[in-house]
């Protein structure tokens, strides 16, 4: 493999490669107007008819639309595939017990034969986090930024036996996969090696913008290549592919450096107080403004949270975060410093429960206890469906008598999505023959499809798509062709299942309903009922209940059984009788219908 300058040093499950060409010669294309040869690989044994797929290529969408998360679209040309990203999402109230949410990738196991790579755009969850389960069955080269396959390289290390290789690209790098060109154009992102994607196929051109904004003052000092997209735009672009997170926002997002200013006041304000600042841990550019201010303001730096640790680590490493050599301190090793000389950087901002920011606002965190010395910053925006638990933790650390500055009090975070402004600016660039939103719930997807629509596209020339959908891209035409398997497979430890499980069913009862267990003996001599039943129940009747609701369940159970002769009998059907007469007893008697089992001596 070959790798463009500056790339990760890769290791353990991600392979190095070799040096592409050198930088100067890397500037001078770019400065030429033309983009970094990086990578070409074609597939062996192809002919040119097979590679060019007779000027046709399908959009596959298996997540990522009609949804916030699990992003992944796959392109197909002939006999080549390319995925671009292959993220997570996270289980909702309705998936009790269950760690992650990935797609469905029949189809992609279906045609493994064909995936020539995964082309990730960044480095956040959901677009990344399903990369140990997808490459588990379908295993293929690696494209991404050394920061995204830096992350990739460690998430990779929970899951032993994976063995894939990462080929790290900068902006304007090109690489050849299979009949595919791809071009990496940087764009401004909340994790540094952001990129959109030019992908040239035998249909044209389709431009997929990750995730972006346009900041115009980012932290890391590089803005968004419009220069190049409006140049690409100018050339010819089939299909936009375009995100629609923030569609709904009027206006341009902010810049991460004003949130920066508005840091600094805050640190400037609190001089005298320990400082803790919970933020995505993913968010590189903010945790280094948070650096640069706790120099500024004489502060040692701790991190807390086992994704801030290992991010916060890995970006060191590679060198997109900067701070002195001794800045950085060990969390235990805090109280050894005056409070005005404290920083903790840590995880926590979307109330997630065992998060260090809800088990330090509960006081069930050793190391740290919270009270009126502590300003406590929440520089992140609740992800819709959070607002309960983050509020939760707000008012658990006033209760501790904390000082507490949130979004809605000052201008703490910014976003990492485009707003209309910015949409609007990147459709006019590409000037797209066709159109279709991604990145969104419905609701996003559409309102993106009525703003190009605002713009002068013709409905003709757009389309929604929904999980599943396949549609097939022409010189002249783009419509759908069919669906492919879809939907999402459930993460539950070292296991995984369908959101038709049984066991999520059954957990979604038992959370419900509760459990009741009927057990009794069996004298092996008359093959009938010996003694009394017992009952159990867990999660189902409250104590009050419980004397009279037993005895008139041991009357029904013994009512059931008293003839029956368990030698010759069939017990799945006296099991099955058992349950019904429980669940209707306890269905007119306390409208509950919980999931029974009979346990036979």
């Amino acid at each position: 493999m070959e790798q463009t300058n500056g790339s990760a040093n890769l290791n353990a499950n991600l392979s190095r490669g070799q040096q592409a060409p050198r930088q100067n010669a890397q500037q001078a294309q770019q400065q030429a107007g033309q983009p970094v040869i990086a990578k070409v690989h074609k597939p062996e044994n192809q002919t040119k008819a097979q590679m060019g797929g007779g000027g046709k290529v399908k959009i596959v969408f298996l997540g990522g639309v009609g949804e916030i998360g699990k992003n992944m679209t796959a392109l197909e040309c002939g006999n080549d595939i390319i995925v671009i990203d292959a993220g997570l999402g996270f289980p909702d109230a309705e998936m009790p017990g269950i760690d992650l949410v990935v797609q469905d990738i029949t189809y992609l196991e279906r045609n493994k034969d064909k995936v020539r790579g995964f082309v990730i755009t960044h480095a956040h969850e959901d677009h990344i986090g399903g990369l140990p389960y997808v490459l588990k069955t379908v295993p293929a080269t690696i494209y991404g930024s050394r920061m995204t396959l830096a992350l990739v390289e460690h998430k990779l290390r929970e899951h032993p036996g994976i063995k894939v290789k990462g080929v790290a690209v900068k902006g304007r790098s090109v690489v050849q996969i299979g009949c595919f060109i791809v071009e990496f154009i940087h764009v401004n992102h909340s994790v540094p090696g952001s990129f959109a994607l030019s992908v040239t196929t035998p249909a044209g051109v389709i431009f997929h913008t990750g995730d972006f904004k346009i900041d115009y003052t980012p932290v890391g000092g590089e803005v968004i290549d419009l220069a190049r997209i409006a140049e690409i735009g100018r050339k010819g672009v089939a299909l936009l592919l375009c995100e629609s997170t923030n569609v709904e926002r009027e206006g341009f997002t902010i810049s991460e450096t004003s949130v920066g200013a508005k840091l600094d006041e805050l640190f400037e304000k609190y001089a005298d107080k320990r400082l803790f600042v919970a933020t995505f841990s993913s968010n590189v550019h903010r945790v280094q403004q948070l650096l640069d201010l706790a120099t500024k303001y004489k502060r040692k730096v701790a991190f807390s949270g086992r994704s801030m640790l290992a991010i916060s680590d890995i970006a060191l490493k590679i060198g997109e975060m900067k701070t002195a050599v001794g800045n950085v301190i060990d969390l235990a090793n805090i109280n050894n410093y005056a409070d005005k000389e404290v920083l903790v950087v840590l995880t926590g901002s979307q109330g997630e429960s065992g998060s260090a920011l809800a088990r330090m606002a509960s006081g069930d965190f050793q190391k740290v206890n919270l009270g009126p010395s502590d300003a406590i910053i929440l520089s992140a925006s609740p992800i819709p469906g959070n607002e309960k638990a983050v509020n939760n933790i707000v008012n658990n650390l006033f209760k501790r008598g904390c000082e507490v500055v949130y979004e809605s009090l000052a201008a703490v975070h910014a976003s990492g999505h485009a707003c209309r402004e910015e949409l609007k600016l990147i459709h006019t660039l590409i000037k797209p023959r066709f159109f279709m939103p991604v990145h969104g719930e419905y609701k996003h997807l559409k309102k993106h499809y009525e703003l190009a629509k605002s713009l002068g596209m013709n409905e003709r020339m757009m389309a929604l798509p929904d999980l599943g959908d396949c549609f097939e891209l022409s010189a002249t035409a783009l419509k759908k062709v069919g669906q492919v398997p879809s939907g999402s497979r459930l993460i539950d430890g070292t296991g995984s299942g369908d959101m038709d499980s049984a066991v999520l069913r059954d957990r979604i009862s038992l959370a419900e309903d509760g459990i009741c267990i009927v057990g009794f003996a069996v004298d092996k001599q008359t093959g009938k009922i010996s003694g009394t039943p017992d009952i159990m129940t867990k999660g189902l009747i409250y104590f009050d209940e419980i004397n009279d609701i037993y005895g008139e369940l041991k009357k029904i159970v013994v009512n059931v059984v008293k003839d029956v002769d368990f030698k010759s009998c069939d017990q799945t059907e006296i099991r099955s009788e058992i349950r019904k007469a429980v669940q209707n007893f306890l269905n007119k008697t306390i409208k509950r219908r919980p999931i029974v089992v009979t346990m036979i001596e």
